[in-house]
C-alpha cells in the first residue's frame, strides 16, 4: 500500500514556524539620464516622475510643468552665459552643435528625452532651454481611465475604434496628452499588427511586440543629410505596415499621411496641434496649403482618410478627452460632426 507523506515546516526550538520575510518593495522606476555633470543644475527636476517639462528661461531661472502649467522652482538665477553654456552642453549630449551660426537646435537623448534650445539674441530675453520628458511608465487605456482622462463610456468607444481599425487623428494643444493617448491606443492594437511610427523626434513608446520606429533627421552644418518626415512616410509604405502612424503633422507631410491612409492602410493615426475640435478643419486646411492642396482637396482627402478625430485638452490641471468627432463635407469644405 502506498504511503502518504505530509510535509511539515521545519520548526525552531521554540516550536513556532519561522515566518517568511516580507517581500522587498519594488523600486520606483527611474528616468534614464545621461551621465554628465552638465545636468546637475536640473537633475532633481529631470528625475521627478511627476514632471513632464523643464524650462530654463534665461536669467529668470527654471520652470517645471507637473500637469498644472509652468511653475517657477528653485533659487538658481543663472546668468545668460551660464544658460548658454548649459544649452551647448545639453545639445552636444544629443550629438548636435549650437552656436551663433546655428542658434537653434533640437535633439533627442537616449530614453526619449527631447531638448530644444535657442540662444540669445535670437531669444530676446536670454538663451532658453525646453526639455520634454517622456512618462516613466507606459500607460494603458485602463491606466488613463483610472487617472481621469476619460470615463468608462469613452473608454469603450476608444477600444472599439482601435478594434475596428478606424484611422484616427488625435488633436490637442501642446502638453495636452496627445502622444500619451496615442501610445495607449496603439498599444491596444492586435499583437500581430506591424506598427510603423514616423516622428520628427521619436517620442512614441508602445507596449507592443511589433513596433518599428522611424525618426526624421535634420541637415548637418553643411546643409546635407536631411531626412524629412515626408520622405519617411514614403519609405514606410514600402515596409508593409498594418498601421502607419505619423507622430505629429506640422507641414507638408500631412499630404503623405492622407495619401497613405487613402490607399488601404487601415488603423493608422496621426496627431495635429489644435485648440479645440472646432479649430481642426482650419488647422488641416493650413497644413494642406503648405503641401500645395486647396481647401476642397484637403476636405475630400480628410473625409476619405480619417474615420474619427479624438480631441484632448487640459481641464483644471487634468488631461482629458474633450470630444470624439468625425470629419464631414459641408458645401465642399471640411467640417466636423460630433455624436449627439
Amino acid at each position: 500500500m502506498a504511503s502518504a507523506f505530509v510535509v511539515v515546516p521545519r520548526r525552531e526550538s521554540g516550536g513556532a514556524a519561522r515566518p517568511k520575510p516580507p517581500a522587498a518593495p519594488t523600486p520606483a522606476p527611474q528616468r534614464k539620464l545621461p551621465d554628465d555633470a552638465a545636468l546637475d543644475p536640473l537633475r532633481e527636476h529631470l528625475i521627478d516622475p511627476a514632471v513632464t517639462d523643464v524650462f530654463v528661461n534665461g536669467e529668470r531661472g527654471v520652470f517645471v510643468d507637473r500637469g498644472r502649467g509652468a511653475e517657477h522652482v528653485g533659487r538658481w538665477r543663472p546668468s545668460d552665459g551660464e544658460v548658454r553654456a548649459l544649452a551647448v552642453a545639453l545639445i552636444a549630449l544629443g550629438g548636435r552643435h549650437i552656436d551663433d551660426a546655428t542658434p537653434c537646435a533640437d535633439v533627442r537623448w537616449a530614453g526619449g528625452i527631447r531638448v530644444h534650445a535657442v540662444l540669445s539674441p535670437v531669444a530676446c530675453g536670454g538663451s532658453v532651454i525646453s526639455i520634454r520628458l517622456p512618462a516613466i511608465e507606459q500607460l494603458s487605456l485602463a491606466d488613463l481611465e483610472q487617472r481621469g482622462m476619460f470615463d468608462a463610456a469613452v473608454a469603450t468607444d476608444l477600444r472599439r475604434l482601435v478594434a475596428d481599425r478606424t484611422n484616427l487623428l488625435v488633436t490637442g494643444a501642446t502638453g495636452a496628452g496627445k502622444t500619451t493617448l496615442l501610445a495607449a491606443l496603439l498599444s491596444a492594437a492586435s499583437p500581430t499588427d506591424r506598427i510603423v511610427t514616423i516622428e520628427d523626434v521619436a517620442e512614441l513608446r508602445l507596449d507592443h511586440p511589433h513596433h518599428v520606429r522611424l525618426e526624421a533627421r535634420q541637415p548637418n552644418l553643411e546643409g546635407a543629410g536631411a531626412v524629412p518626415l515626408a520622405r519617411l512616410v514614403r519609405e514606410a509604405l514600402r515596409m508593409r505596415p498594418d498601421r502607419l502612424v505619423v507622430g505629429e503633422c506640422r507641414g507638408e507631410e500631412v499630404r503623405e499621411l492622407l495619401t497613405a491612409l487613402n490607399t488601404g492602410h487601415h488603423g493608422g493615426a496621426g496627431t495635429v496641434h489644435a485648440s479645440g475640435l472646432a479649430d481642426v478643419p482650419a488647422r488641416l486646411e493650413a497644413l494642406g496649403a503648405l503641401a500645395g492642396l486647396d481647401d476642397h482637396g484637403v476636405a475630400r482627402q480628410v473625409v476619405s482618410a480619417i474615420g474619427a478625430i479624438v480631441h484632448v485638452g487640459n481641464v483644471e490641471g487634468v488631461r482629458r478627452v474633450e470630444g470624439i468627432a468625425r470629419p464631414v463635407l459641408r458645401d465642399g469644405r471640411l467640417g466636423i460632426e460630433e455624436p449627439e
